[in-house]
């Protein structure tokens, strides 16, 4: 029999009910100021013209009451409103992206600010930073929308190395769900007022909750003290992850999946991105863990580090390799061994191979496997608004035989000043390729990289200050199995004496900065000094006084683009009486 019109009626309202009622909680909730909101982006107290990437951003994806992991976005500006004359990129990614251990100076944002801004005379350019340490695809996915809102005129992104050990990877203590679905779900719900409510008072019931609620808990229990360790120290959970063992696959799916979702976002609004492969030392960091290698073939090893003659040597090189390559669990220690061997002997082609396999199996995951970097290419090719930028063939450019080792990498995969150039070098070559710095109406210039290189935007005593923060890293798991007391080298002038300084945390990086500024202008070095006034204008753009300073130095250089920029940029500050310097430059 039909149900009567006035039921079906009924049956409606009594559906309704419950999303009415979610509803209205939701709207009582947000009145009421419950919960947490951290948006990307916040408004810069020191001037409201300007905002900034939230610092803090990383506890989005915590719990109220849990204490986040000491991860923070660096400190960089845009203006609020976009300029009609603006021109904007966004740099996502993880550590690398965000320049460790050197700071915003060697990231990609810091690297390409002032020489994309060199290349686009008459315009407004921003080079915005949004990468931190530790996060992966997910994160980048969270933020697409926001960034969206920003009006980019190009995404730039550098990342893959945390898929499986960084905060959400699939084998990390920092988890959200079990699965990469409900993963993505539980983020989107995260902002609702509701959901958070269900979320804390679930949680004060019980101190075992488990993350199915969403909440992101740190799962880590060691018996040592574990709050004065590194992030690496407590990220890891699994760390034996097998080459296409269940975990692997997953981490892999995993950065599929939320990079297609991230691009074709990007795709939908029409803003292009420049997608790079990523790099790892390969030449001299060998495997965190390995499969153990059997004692015949280290025997055999032995034996073939101890000949001498060229042709026997070679022959038992190729057995050796063979009984490597038939073992059932690789070793990827044999294999490193072998690379090096291969290497010492200029043999590049098997030194390639045979360390790429290292880093391959390398059991504990904070270096990504080749099938990042193969992702990678695939969806540079699926999608038209996505360029590939080969960052790893630019480091390798660099590196003696093509392999990439201590000369461009400070330890497993982090770039030293030299290699994070080069990074951002391959960047800045493919947006002037592509003509994403082109405009019709002004002209374009072409920033050599030699010019860039001089005045890269970081100091010695950053330089020192990154070392020191390097060896630290290296300090603890899972370079050496428990943590170990760091000697730093005596600093042999006052550059590096400042550095050790701001690492003992004796002086902020404010504080550091400006005393190199009066020493160098102390000593006249005029190059430096121009430099230093340079970051520390970049750094505080809403600080006139400091902005006037880099207009004039520039202008007295006759870097009339440069000085033009900071003139405006000062006389939005507040800066009085800068208009004929500012119709001066803009005449020419």
């Amino acid at each position: 029999m039909k149900k009567s019109s006035s039921t079906w009626f009924m049956y409606s309202i009594a559906l309704c009910l419950p999303i009415v009622f979610f509803l209205l909680l939701e709207m009582a909730l947000r009145l009421a100021d419950y919960g947490q909101d951290y948006p990307l982006f916040i408004e810069n107290p020191s001037h409201p013209q300007y905002q900034l990437p939230r610092p803090d951003i990383i506890k989005r994806y915590f719990a109220q009451d849990a204490v986040a992991p000491s991860v923070s976005m660096e400190a960089n500006f845009l203006l609020k409103d976009k300029p009609d004359n603006g021109f904007r990129l966004f740099v996502q990614g993880g550590s690398t992206a965000a320049g460790y251990p050197y700071g915003l100076g060697a990231s990609l944002a810091g690297m390409l600010d002032s020489r994309v801004r060199a290349s686009k005379p008459g315009h407004y350019v921003e080079v915005i930073n949004t990468a931190m340490s530790a996060v992966n695809s997910y994160t980048l996915l969270d933020f697409a929308d926001e960034i969206i809102e920003q009006q980019p005129d190009a995404i730039l992104i550098y990342a893959g190395h945390n898929e499986f050990l960084g905060i959400l990877g699939v084998g990390s203590n920092f988890v959200v769900a079990g699965s990469s679905m409900s993963t993505r779900w539980l983020l989107r719900l995260r902002q609702w007022r509701v959901f958070q409510l269900i979320k804390n008072t679930v949680g004060k019931l019980s101190t075992s909750i488990s993350t199915r609620e969403g909440t992101l808990k740190d799962t880590s229990r060691a018996k040592d003290n574990q709050s004065a360790r590194t992030l690496m120290s407590k990220v890891a959970k699994h760390k034996h992850i097998a080459t296409d063992s269940a975990l692997f696959n997953a981490g892999i799916a995993q950065f599929r999946y939320n990079m297609q979702a991230l691009l074709g976002r990007y795709g939908e609004a029409n803003i292009p991105v420049l997608l790079s492969t990523i790099a790892s030392n390969e030449q001299d960091h060998p495997p965190f863990e390995s499969y153990p290698t059997p004692p015949e073939l280290l025997q055999q090893f032995g034996e073939l580090a101890a000949l001498t003659d060229p042709v026997q040597a070679k022959s038992h090189l190729a057995q050796l390799i063979s009984a490597a390559n038939a073992l059932d669990q690789p070793s990827a220690e044999l294999h490193f061994k072998i690379g090096q061997y291969c290497a010492a002997q200029k043999f590049n082609s098997c030194a390639q191979t045979q360390l790429s396999f290292a880093t391959e199996h390398d059991l504990l995951r904070f270096r990504a496997p080749a099938a990042i970097n193969e992702i990678i290419r695939e969806l540079a090719a699926e999608f038209a608004h996505v360029h590939l930028v080969d960052a790893q063939a630019a480091l390798r450019q660099r590196s003696p035989n093509q392999l990439i080792g201590r000369n461009v990498m400070l330890e497993h995969l982090h770039p030293n000043v030299s290699g994070y150039f080069a990074i951002a070098n391959a960047f800045y070559e493919r947006l002037w390729q592509l003509e994403l710095l082109a405009d019709t109406s002004q002209r374009q210039v072409y920033v050599d990289a030699n010019t860039a290189w001089q005045r890269r935007p970081i100091l010695p005593s950053e330089e020192y200050k990154g070392f020191a923060d390097v060896l630290t890293l290296m300090a603890d798991y899972p370079f050496v199995d428990s943590p170990q007391p760091i000697i730093l080298p005596t600093p042999h002038n006052w550059e590096t004496a400042l550095g050790k300084a701001a690492h003992l945390k004796q002086v902020s990086w404010l504080d550091m900065m400006q005393s190199a500024l009066t020493r160098y202008q102390q000593d006249k070095v005029i190059d430096m000094v121009i430099k230093t006034t340079l970051i520390l204008a970049d750094a505080l753009p809403h600080d006139g006084v400091r902005n006037l300073q880099a207009a004039r130095a520039l202008d007295k250089r006759g870097r009339d683009v440069e000085a033009l920029y900071y003139y405006q940029r000062a006389q939005r500050a507040g800066g009085m009486g800068l208009e004929k310097h500012i119709a001066r430059l803009s005449a020419k």
